[in-house]
Formats: structure tokens, C-alpha cells, sequence
């Protein structure tokens, strides 16, 4: 049963490291699967603790991932109208995955500060700060797989 369930935990990290650049898959929470896998055999000598801070950094990575591109937005310059396009370009571009959750936020803070009355350029910055923001949030679920990664690998060890 342990070969099963490590092999299982093994493909959850390669799946939650797929999905941290593939918005069409969750990649912390199935590379956090991974770690109650591997708990789950004997090999996992995980704490209650370790498990239950594991997870509130999933979610608030999870959580973090969809307003990351609004604060980029503002701290870029943006007003309340390309947040608010930032906002409804995120949930727009879910509905064109893959590229639609990239170019959604930017397009859609592009588009709320022209329709807010400014001009090109500033508006170009905000939907620039969005997706930076878009970018920094890809680089948080990274660091948090590859580090699920590196935990899966020395409770192995």
C-alpha cells in the first residue's frame, strides 16, 4: 500500500507543478495532496501542525493568485476602474483558458482605465502592473510546489 500511495503522491507533485504555469489545474492543493499521501503511508512523519500551516499556505496562495493582479493594478498607478477591469478580466479569461487567464486581467485593466477617462499610456501601466502581478503569483506557487517537492522528497530520504 505505501508503493501506491508514494507513487500517487509522486504524480500529485508532478501534476501540482504542472499546474502552477497550466491555469487550468490547481497546482498547490494537488501538490499539498501529496504530502497527506505520503502521511497517509508509512513514511510520512508529518506534525498536525505542519500539516494544518501547509495548508492555510495553500490557501492563501490560492486566494492570493486571483487578487495579486489587482494590487499590481493599483501599485502600478491604476484607479478603482482598472481594478475593477482587472477583476472582471480575471473571471472573463476563465472562460478562455489557457491565455484568456493571463490576458484577461491585463486587458481588462487596459480597458477599465480607458473607460475611467485615462489615457493610453496610463492605462497601458496599470494592465502592465496586472500582469506583473499575474506573473509574481505564478512565482509564489512555484516556490511553494518545489518546496512541497523538496519536503516530499526528504521525508523519503
Amino acid at each position: 500500500m505505501d508503493i501506491f500511495l508514494i507513487t500517487l503522491g509522486i504524480l500529485c507533485l508532478l501534476v501540482g507543478l504542472a499546474g502552477c504555469v497550466l491555469p487550468m489545474l490547481p497546482g498547490p492543493p494537488v501538490a499539498y495532496a501529496a504530502l497527506i499521501l505520503l502521511e497517509l503511508s508509512s513514511k510520512g512523519d508529518f506534525t498536525t501542525y505542519q500539516l494544518c500551516f501547509w495548508l492555510f499556505l495553500v490557501v492563501a496562495i490560492q486566494v492570493m493568485d486571483y487578487f495579486i493582479p489587482m494590487l499590481g493594478t493599483k501599485y502600478s498607478g491604476g484607479s478603482a476602474w482598472g481594478n475593477r477591469g482587472c477583476l472582471a478580466g480575471t473571471l472573463i479569461g476563465l472562460l478562455f483558458l489557457p491565455w484568456g487567464i493571463v490576458l484577461g486581467p491585463f486587458l481588462g485593466a487596459v480597458i477599465g482605465e480607458m473607460l475611467g477617462g485615462r489615457n493610453t499610456h496610463e492605462a497601458l501601466k496599470a494592465g502592465f502592473g496586472s500582469l506583473l502581478g499575474f506573473l509574481l503569483g505564478t512565482v509564489a506557487k512555484c516556490v511553494l510546489c518545489s518546496y512541497f517537492i523538496w519536503i516530499f522528497i526528504e521525508a523519503l530520504v
